[in-house]
């Protein structure tokens, strides 16, 4: 692990060598202009203060539950094609168990045919489908009555197949799910499924319903404490949790451990991500050089972000413990400043790939 480290290291020196650590530079910020206009319009520089965490709060979106969501509650249970049901007609074994007594209830069960109907002793072919079970119960026993004297009928359903809900993406197990008599909430379908909890991204989960996509945050819905109102499932609705195997951010510089961080929610601060790279070196990081690189993906059209933490303050990490780092994000602590931003910036998406793959190649000798 510790010849990795050294791989990553190098990797990075190679990388940025004769942009940053040249002798006696230092980061220039007059080159950036506060207005939000910068040198070659490449850059613009904001730092992290308690101001600007309060401006970010104040339009952060709010994590509520659509209402069409929220406000859906499902009616009683309708039969389907593809239901299996179970008929008993008291003191009349021979209607109840066509296959026999000592055959399993399977075997008599009545399947629900594709076009709705299935087939009932005397009374022939029923029309099942969009009826719930008191309804066919009510039906069997009218028309069967006419055969046999004050029947007595129980309609169950052995086994649920008419509506389904698809499970896709970061779960353990990805079986459709049914809708049965008793109402389906995501929740419950979460916990059946399982969800990978080191692969899958909690900030992203898509429920799809009648043709639209609704993205849920479920970590920020649950967060501080509260509990999101629970959502009821219906057929035809499909659930998918996406991997987080796309969405990192990196630290990289004079940390221990230089790494990409895999997002698994959306809570990620900047002191949490310094500290799961083990912190600044404090041989060679400056105190005032914490930087958060933004929007280097799409520098060629917009300009990118640098925001400074003043990492040399005492209240410094309280005010990092706010700011949210974000999936594209490059968290930089350098031994002294950038002077050449525009080429430093052009070196980062290499770079990002650089660590990235140094760090899943880490974690898989970790695991051997």
């Amino acid at each position: 692990m510790r010849m990795l480290n050294g791989l990553v290291a190098v990797a990075v020196v190679s990388a940025l060598s004769g942009c940053i650590w040249a002798p006696g530079q230092h980061m220039a910020t007059n080159q950036f202009v506060r207005d939000g206009s910068v040198e070659e319009g490449h850059i613009v520089l904001v730092p992290i203060t308690p101001k600007l965490i309060a401006m970010d709060r104040a339009v952060a979106p709010q994590n509520e539950l659509p209402t069409e969501l929220r406000d859906y509650r499902p009616e009683p249970y309708r039969i389907g094609a593809g239901d299996t049901l179970y008929a008993t007609v008291w003191d009349h074994p021979e209607i109840t168990m066509a296959a026999g007594t000592q055959q399993q209830p399977q075997a008599n069960g009545r399947l629900v045919r594709p076009d709705g109907t299935l087939f009932f002793p005397y009374v022939g072919n029923v029309k099942a489908a969009g009826l719930t079970l008191e309804e066919l119960r009510a039906q069997i026993t009218r028309e069967l009555s006419q055969y046999v004297a004050s029947p007595q009928v129980d309609i169950g359903v052995i086994e649920y197949g008419s509506q389904m809900v698809t499970v896709q993406g970061a779960f353990v197990k990805t079986e459709r799910q049914p809708i049965t008599s008793t109402p389906l909430t995501l929740s419950q379908l979460i916990g059946n499924a399982t969800v990978n909890t080191e692969q899958a991204d909690l900030s992203g989960l898509v429920l799809t319903r009648d043709g639209r996509d609704y993205p849920l945050d479920l970590d920020a819905l649950n967060r501080d404490g509260k509990t999101a109102s629970d959502i009821y499932l219906k057929g035809g609705d499909r659930v998918f949790l996406p991997y987080n195997d796309r969405k990192e951010a990196y630290v990289i510089g004079e940390v221990v451990r230089p790494m990409a961080i895999n997002f698994k929610t959306t809570d990620l601060s900047l002191t949490q991500a310094l500290g799961r790279a083990g912190g600044l070196n404090q041989t060679t990081a400056k105190g005032k050089s914490v930087y958060v690189i933004r929007g280097v993906e799409d520098m060629q059209n917009e300009p990118a972000t640098v925001y400074q933490l003043d990492a040399a303050s005492p209240a410094a990490f309280a005010i990092g413990s706010q700011f949210r780092v974000k999936a594209g994000d490059v968290v930089y602590v350098g031994p002294a400043g950038v002077t050449r931003w525009n080429r430093f910036l052009a070196q980062l998406l290499p770079l990002s790939g650089i660590i990235s793959n140094a760090a899943r190649a880490q974690n898989d000798l970790g695991s051997n």
